[in-house]
């Protein structure tokens, strides 16, 4: 079962952002990544699904309706991290972590505690565990966001560019262990993310958009291709699979846009 979407369109006030969004489908055990140039509609379409932002079309999730369901419905199957993860709450890394588990699963403290605990270990934040939020770096609040996230247990966690206040190292023992959350527990993951690299090598299926309509869906090395590329990104580009090797794309040059 999965998460499917047909038909989907969505204004802001008097602004088409939306275009009958069609053929969007993202699978348990996956980490589907979605991506294209800026103000393509991404987050918009990731806030359209948690019932955030209104819309119109057809959502389901493993067979079940979206659209038909209230916003608390769907906040206990899915879970949504935007990409600001600012917060004035006067807590520890410890006690952030512990409360979205709280808010979510019902259980005896023993196992809430074990849960948090390797979230904590799985996220590189055990250093950080007494540490008030409030005197966290960008990055390091945006690491406790993603284990608040993950302590929720949803069935389809959507995470809006989770690496871009991360280090190099962060960024990939993030994804990493999103990409291994996800077969070990069977979890649908969508990520928004700009960085074409990190998508080839850790998504296993892509969704490309561009000025709010789906152009192509597929497998990364079907579809991020130099032609591809320069269509939705208006850039020359190298691409890369060398065998037993991470993939490499390595923009060139920008292209002249169509209609500028």
């Amino acid at each position: 079962m999965s998460l499917i979407i047909d038909q989907l369109s969505c204004s802001l006030g008097k602004r088409r952002v939306l275009h009958d969004l069609a053929g969007m489908e993202a699978r348990p055990g996956e980490i589907t990544a979605l991506i294209g140039p800026n103000g393509a509609g991404k987050s918009t379409l990731l806030r359209a699904i948690a019932g955030i932002t209104m819309a119109s079309g057809h959502m389901t999730l493993d067979g079940l309706s979206l659209e038909t369901q209230s916003l608390g419905q769907r906040t206990r199957k899915l879970y949504y991290l935007p990409q600001d993860t600012s917060t004035q709450a006067a807590l520890s890394v410890f006690e952030a972590v512990l409360l979205a588990r709280r808010t979510q699963v019902a259980e005896p403290n023993r196992q809430a505690l074990a849960a948090v605990a390797q979230a904590l270990q799985s996220l590189e934040l055990n250093p950080l565990a007494e540490r008030e939020l409030a005197a966290l770096s960008g990055g390091q609040r945006q690491r406790v966001a993603i284990a608040q996230a993950i302590v929720r247990r949803p069935r389809l966690l959507m995470l809006d560019e989770p690496t871009s206040a991360l280090d190099l190292h962060h960024q990939l023992q993030v994804l990493d262990y999103l990409h291994r959350l996800a077969r070990q527990d069977d979890v649908i993951i969508v990520i928004a993310i700009h960085d074409l690299n990190l998508a080839a090598r850790f998504a296993d299926h892509l969704w490309v958009v561009k000025e709010g309509r789906h152009i192509v869906s597929g497998r990364p090395g079907d579809v991020l291709t130099p032609q591809r590329l320069r269509e939705i990104y208006a850039i020359e580009a190298d691409v890369e699979w060398p065998p037993g090797s991470s993939p490499r794309i390595t923009p060139r040059s920008a292209t002249r846009r169509l209609g500028s």
